[in-house]
């Protein structure tokens, strides 16, 4: 795709799109391409251990705080815990790899997709040039049909990864606002971020805000965000994301409605791909 400022559109067009923008839709992105569903998969090895139930998704929800939700669809359970090479203070939450094993009798070696939601602080995870602390579910997953137990019986396998896209099946950005939100402070957990699957940045636009003015958030922890404003916000607001490998912008615009809860979750109508 050209860069925006390069695009000459009909003026059809350009109503429409902006008709779109007004009301929920507005997407950008920056000039330099770089495209994770596009690029050559490149594997390199690791460390695999796995945690929780053997058909479980390892913790509820984990240190990046997706909660309930990554044993539900689309997650389903193929989630991993990563060791901090990968985790990066968790600006990797929501990241997608490939992962595979080959060195074992009861490995299928077909490459089965996972989604970064948890911190694996000791152990091999910190010793280990790359590791991940795979659900149950996902370990299981590697095996040929049928012998799943007998792969998690290996308790620790050398297997290969890849970072690839993350693609939710036409799912949107959903937010869920923190249940510490009130009038002066706002935070929100970011969710199904197809493309990357992390954020560089998250930023906020209040409606009020007649300069068009983008506040940053910061990292608060995992896939939260936060702005902590110190006066009043004036509701709806705007959010506009970065992705973290690309450096890709979105905007989900008017996104968190006047009268939002604490506690609520709000699903856009953008995503990434």
């Amino acid at each position: 795709m050209a860069p925006l400022s390069s695009i000459c559109l009909p003026l059809a067009y350009i109503i429409v799109l902006v008709f779109f923008c007004h009301f929920e839709l507005c997407v950008s992105f920056k000039s330099k391409q770089f495209n994770l569903s596009t690029i050559e998969i490149h594997w390199s090895s690791a460390g695999a251990t796995w945690y929780g139930s053997p058909d479980g998704a390892g913790s509820d929800g984990g240190s990046c705080g997706y909660g309930n939700a990554v044993s539900l669809p689309p997650f389903s359970s193929m989630v991993t815990g990563i060791g901090p090479s990968l985790y990066k203070s968790g600006k990797e939450c929501g990241a997608c790899y490939q992962v595979k094993c080959t060195k074992h009798p009861f490995c299928s070696g077909k490459p089965v997709r996972v989604v970064i939601t948890d911190f694996c602080p000791g152990g091999l995870c910190a010793s280990d040039s790359a590791h991940f602390d795979l659900s149950g579910t996902a370990f299981g997953a590697m095996a040929i049909a049928g012998k799943e137990d007998k792969l998690r019986d290996a308790g620790v396998l050398e297997i290969r990864y890849a970072r690839v896209a993350c693609y939710y099946s036409g799912k949107t950005i959903v937010f869920h606002v923190d249940m510490g939100s009130n009038s002066n402070y706002f935070a929100v957990l970011v969710e199904f971020e197809e493309g990357d699957g992390d954020l560089a940045g998250v930023y906020l636009k209040e409606m009020s805000s007649g300069s068009g003015e983008w506040r940053a958030m910061q990292q608060s922890w995992g896939a939260v965000w936060k702005l902590d404003a110190g006066s009043e916000l004036h509701p709806p607001f705007s959010i506009r994301l970065k992705s973290q490998l690309s450096g890709q912008t979105l905007v989900a615009q008017n996104v968190i409605p006047q009268g939002w809860k604490p506690g609520a979750t709000y699903r856009s109508l953008v995503n990434y791909l």
